[in-house]
């Protein structure tokens, strides 16, 4: 039977197949019976975190699900924008909202056709958290970034901790600069459900030039 596409369900998917199911299903209503009605504001946060560290285009929004970050980022000014998903159903939703140059589907545990050092900066919310992605396609988006290029990543604050993300930032050495750790709210502060306080750690760094 297909997972009923809701929160609790979305940290128990077991690989890439499922996910894209998943999503599939939940395309068309996540904005609503998710983002909104949970007072979602994970991708306001990489956004304005993006921006505050100096973070430019252009940026390809991984795991961008229905366009929630391209949004933000695009009345923050920042383009051009780029969009990547699993699920070609999210990026239908994320491509009628305008503020894409481009999407396309991607598994980035893979590598991705995409030539080095494409873009200038990578975001990600809500990619990185239980069910969904470990550390280990950081460094295929390093490879895409271009030296000096910021990325924006958060992780879900309890996965941050069970998946090793502090032992595979610090593997990776002097290929990235200016790692800073900084705990956000994936929840509105007055949200009141079961995960209202849940926490994310964004991770933001630079590739070394």
């Amino acid at each position: 039977m297909a997972k009923k596409p809701e929160l609790d369900a979305a940290y128990t998917l077991k690989d890439a197949d499922e996910a894209r199911a998943f999503y599939g299903d939940w395309a068309e209503t996540y904005d609503s019976s998710f983002a909104a009605s949970r007072d979602y504001i994970l991708h306001e946060e990489v956004a304005t975190g993006f921006v505050a560290a100096g973070g430019v285009g252009p940026v390809l929004d991984v795991g961008a699900g229905t366009g929630l970050v391209g949004e933000a980022l695009a009345r923050r000014g920042v383009s051009p924008l780029e969009a990547t998903d699993l699920s070609e159903e999210m990026l239908a939703v994320a491509e009628r909202k305008g503020c894409y140059a481009r999407v396309f589907a991607a598994d980035i545990t893979e590598t991705m056709p995409i030539p080095e050092g494409t873009y200038g900066g990578i975001v990600s919310a809500g990619a990185f958290t239980l069910g969904h992605l470990g550390p280990e396609p950081i460094e295929e988006l390093i490879r895409i970034t271009r030296p000096g290029g910021l990325l924006a990543l958060s992780v879900n604050a309890v996965h941050w901790e069970a998946a090793g993300f502090d032992a595979a930032m610090e593997a990776l050495g002097d290929r990235i600069t200016g790692l800073k750790r900084t705990p956000i709210r994936i929840y509105a502060q007055d949200a009141s459900h079961d995960h209202a306080d849940d926490l994310s750690m964004l991770a933001t760094f630079n590739r070394a030039i």
